[in-house]
């Protein structure tokens, strides 16, 4: 049976991602073993979040494929936050997957808890 990350992982190559860009974090390590294990999805590692994003940003300029950014909860989302608002802004398709606290612990300001999806009007999802 599959794990969740490795399901992610899967979703990504069946949209035809040749790359993620990310800094590893916790919250996000299931999905990076999954990124080795299942292969087929070249990783990017940038020294800062905000990086990771710009990047993105530009192989969707570039390429006009959908950038794809992986970050981990807290400090690691609120880093990507001026390269995602630059591409929402410029209409640039990207895919930013961070991670999150228990669900059981949202609301208690958990370790790493930020919500980041209430910052723009279409509501994302965090």
């Amino acid at each position: 049976m599959l794990s969740g990350a490795e399901m992610v992982v899967r979703s990504l190559i069946d949209q035809g991602v040749k790359q993620v860009f990310g800094y590893p974090g916790g919250a996000v390590l299931d999905i990076y073993d999954a990124l080795h294990t299942v292969g087929g999805i070249d990783h990017v590692l940038v020294r800062h979040e905000q990086a990771a994003v710009h990047m993105a940003d530009g192989l969707a300029r570039a390429t006009g494929d959908v950038g794809v950014v992986l970050v981990t909860s807290g400090p690691g989302a609120t880093n990507a936050i001026t390269g995602i608002a630059t591409a929402y802004m410029d209409s640039i398709p990207l895919v930013i997957l961070s991670g999150q606290v228990a669900t059981s612990l949202i609301g208690y300001d958990a370790f790493q808890e930020c919500d980041i999806g209430g910052d723009f009007p279409t509501g994302g999802q965090t």
